[in-house]
């Protein structure tokens, strides 16, 4: 039987993080211990917070402590500056043929799935335009918030690549395939508040006369001041994993939604969230899905995505 991870240690504060193209700060700021609502900023100044391995790689371990920390609730993205996320780093190029084939990993994806996987709900900030992998991380998010005005583009084709990230999973689905494959196959950049061609991508466009990066941030704030503030961590994560690994008939969904629902009943949550709207009182809602998920969690059969493990100091490419 395989041995679990070693136990991953919670930061004391996750505003000293030495990070190098992340920054993490707690909200409000001036607090030295983590806060329900966390924002996490892309932050390569100099690069338009172009994305890199490194940045990948600091995404991944952020998204994993977001994920068993009991004390954040709520994560907002956002990117540093004017501009969200200008895609890969061109400079470092794309680069093949270091590995096997099937033991790549796409970057995008990895920080695409570790959002995905994080089971507290992220609030995508997009202070300024995002193509590429810019826009492909923020689709696993529970809400995109947006500048009317940033440019928006899934530019793969006009690279020569490939929509990566998970990208074909997500997108299609958020905003239905004749819209997808209408944004893919042209790789043009669109406003975000373009409507017509998003379908609903963006929970909020703001078209506010001379509204930045800051204003978006800030709506982003109040929106999760509201989740944190009404809403129960289980049941948002639950509600969450049912939309997207349903059993893909709605007789099988009926008998998901029902073995769900009988296990909440007695949920500690639920007999808050019935009392407190009984007292006319603010929800106290305590429950965590390590230690209050419902028997059947997860429901769905895990897929191993992680490469094989190689010997140490082995040279073979076998």
């Amino acid at each position: 039987m395989p041995q679990p991870p070693d136990p991953i240690s919670l930061p004391s504060s996750y505003n000293t993080l030495p990070y190098k193209e992340i920054r993490i700060s707690h909200h409000p700021p001036s607090s030295p211990t983590p806060t329900p609502i966390v924002i996490l900023e892309l932050y390569r100044p100099q690069k338009y917070n172009a994305f890199t391995g490194t940045m990948m790689s600091e995404l991944e371990s952020a998204f994993q402590l977001f994920d068993l920390d009991d004390r954040v609730k709520c994560i907002i993205l956002t990117g540093h500056g004017r501009m969200f996320c200008a895609g890969a780093d061109l400079d470092t190029g794309f680069k093949g043929g270091e590995e096997k084939i099937n033991d790549h990993r796409d970057g995008g994806g990895r920080v695409a799935l570790a959002i995905h996987h994080c089971r507290k709900p992220t609030i995508a900030a997009l202070n300024g335009s995002a193509v590429g992998v810019g826009i492909t991380m923020t689709l696993p998010c529970a809400l995109r918030i947006a500048a009317a005005s940033a440019k928006i583009g899934f530019v793969f084709a006009r690279r020569g690549l490939v929509m990566e990230a998970c990208s074909s999973f997500f997108l299609p689905r958020l905003i239905g395939w004749s819209r997808a494959l209408r944004v893919v196959t042209t790789g043009a950049t669109y406003r975000a508040d373009a409507e017509e061609v998003w379908g609903g991508l963006f929970a909020e466009t703001m078209r506010e006369e001379g509204v930045n990066g800051e204003a978006v941030v800030r709506r982003a704030v109040r929106v999760a001041e509201e989740v944190v503030a009404n809403t129960s961590v289980v049941s948002t994560a639950l509600m969450r994993e049912l939309m997207w690994r349903n059993p893909g008939t709605a007789e099988g969904t009926h008998l998901l939604d029902s073995r769900i629902l009988y296990e909440m009943f007695s949920s500690a949550d639920n007999k808050e969230g019935v009392k407190a709207f009984l007292e006319k009182r603010p929800v106290n809602f305590t429950g965590t899905m390590e230690q209050d998920a419902p028997a059947a969690y997860p429901w769905w059969n895990a897929i191993d995505i992680s490469s094989k493990a190689k010997a140490a100091g082995s040279k073979s490419k076998l």
